[in-house]
């Protein structure tokens, strides 16, 4: 395994220039001056230490919350059922760690896969804007590449950081070229697609890719990218993150022993359709070279969303909403109170068919339910993990709210994660309205999780998991993953 890795990481100088003729060098663009070889320079180049502070804090948070995510979502049924296809149809291969299982370990690519799966089983991942699931995409292909690596090449916590904040960064950066990309979507699920692409970019930077590696990685993830929105809400789903997590790797893996794809993927081309077939209004801009001072990543601008419960991220307005309701419900001397009493429950939020589930069958719909996180939360209080469960789902006085369930679309609530708010209004049977409307719900990049509440988090999902000195240890080595010499001493307490 050592001389292979080592091989793939070694610069190609298979490719002579002697036989191109003067037409066409005049014809072609030089690499580097393309948008396409600007990113796979920025990829190349860029150095630890160009992660600020605010950058390297807000990273070591989404790592921690991934993780958390990975673990508890080990435990689901669709963990188990894409762990047992890979362990039937595949030869074994111990080299990658898998979340949760002791035992268990995986080729790289198929360990991205189904720890992909993972952190996006109950939905509960972070989420950015414009709208996509970043960490999920490119934390499962590091730490398995990680795995992979040999002993004496393993990256340090740092250089593990750089090549994680590149795959966000990556990400960021092809969402800003669409406008259509800062609504909610309707006809791809952009993780399939620029966290493909993040993915490659965090990989190719671990492995040290020269720039035209890099942006052949790139160009191969381009190929290996697209999911529909159809299979949103269903056990699918979680495919779309595992899928990104492993393409992504295998990219960069393929870029590393020579594959070569378009040199202009990320450019506009006439009459060639390149990234620019995701998003019908593209327009591609050049990533500055990282070797000029002053490169501010994104996530120094915008912090993360976390989730504070696991469910599609436009359920958090409503819940927040549904849940100041609820305190005026039982705030009249009464401890709890009867669905018996509201005659009507009025939602306004976002136009947007996916997660507009009247009645949820699973899990999966339940969890992008507007109707059903509402009601959850004029019922409960709260929509927490154990909302989910067949038991909640199943019980009387939830199905009674929920067929009073109107909604409604305002034309000043766009179907945009930075714009939208949530509004639930219930009409009591003596006439008595209550309103509630969130406009910023706790965890929202405005309205970030302290680190405290992050670390319950956090804890409460890897308990699921792990015992309380490892969940302990995994918060001390995050805390300090900038600073140790080798990413190893995370690999090991993940199992």
């Amino acid at each position: 395994m050592m001389s292979t890795l080592q091989r793939t990481i070694r610069p190609m100088w298979a490719v002579s220039l002697m036989h191109k003729s003067a037409v066409d060098v005049l014809k072609r663009p030089v690499p580097e001056e393309t948008v396409t070889g600007s990113f796979g320079k920025f990829i190349s180049e860029i150095k630890p230490q160009q992660l600020s502070s605010v950058v390297l804090h807000r990273s070591k948070r989404m790592v921690l919350d991934s993780i958390g995510v990975g673990l508890i979502g080990s435990t689901t049924d669709v963990f188990e059922l894409a762990l047992q296809h890979c362990q039937d149809m595949y030869a074994a291969d111990d080299i990658s760690s898998v979340y949760g299982r002791k035992n268990a370990k995986l080729s790289p690519t198929l360990a991205a896969f189904v720890n992909g799966v993972a952190t996006h089983s109950m939905d509960f991942d972070d989420t950015w804007h414009p709208a996509t699931h970043p960490s999920g995409a490119v934390l499962p292909a590091v730490l398995a590449l990680g795995d992979m690596m040999p002993t004496n090449r393993k990256p340090s916590g740092l250089d593990f950081l750089l090549a994680f904040n590149v795959g966000i960064e990556i990400q960021g950066r092809l969402m800003r070229f669409s406008n259509e990309a800062h609504n909610i979507p309707k006809r791809f699920h952009p993780p399939t697609v620029v966290g493909t692409m993040g993915s490659a970019a965090a990989c190719a930077r671990l492995l040290s890719l020269d720039h035209s590696q890099c942006s052949h990685a790139l160009a191969i993830a381009a190929s290996l990218s697209g999911a529909p929105m159809a299979n949103a809400a269903t056990q699918s789903k979680p495919l779309h993150i595992a899928n990104a997590a492993r393409f992504g790797l295998e990219a960069a893996l393929l870029a590393s022993r020579g594959l070569k794809a378009s040199p202009q993927v990320l450019d506009t081309v006439p009459g060639v359709a390149g990234f620019n077939a995701f998003y019908e209004d593209y327009v591609s801009r050049p990533l500055g070279s990282p070797s000029d001072d002053g490169h501010m990543f994104l996530l120094e601008e915008q912090d993360m969303a976390f989730k504070r419960f696991p469910a599609h991220l436009g359920m958090h307005w409503v819940a927040d909403a549904a849940a100041s309701v609820h305190k005026h419900l039982v705030g009249f001397g009464h401890s709890t109170f009867s669905p018996a009493q509201i005659q009507d429950i009025q939602l306004r939020v976002p136009k947007s068919k996916y997660i507009n589930r009247p009645f949820p069958e699973s899990e999966h719909e339940a969890r992008h339910s507007f109707q059903f996180n509402a009601c959850s939360a004029l019922l409960d209080g709260e929509v927490t993990v154990q909302s989910f469960t067949p038991a909640a789902m199943s019980r009387p006085e939830l199905l009674a709210l929920l067929s009073r369930v109107h909604v409604e679309h305002p034309d000043d609530n766009p179907a945009n994660f930075n714009r939208m708010y949530g509004e639930v209004q219930v009409t009591l049977l003596g006439g008595d309205i209550l309103r509630g409307r969130c406009d910023t719900f706790y965890g929202h990049w405005r309205n970030p999780l302290t680190d405290d509440s992050l670390r319950k988090k956090f804890r409460n999902n890897a308990g699921m998991v792990l015992s309380s000195e490892k969940i302990d240890r995994v918060i001390d080595v995050v805390d300090q993953l900038d600073r140790i010499e080798n990413c190893s001493s995370l690999l090991s307490e993940l199992q």
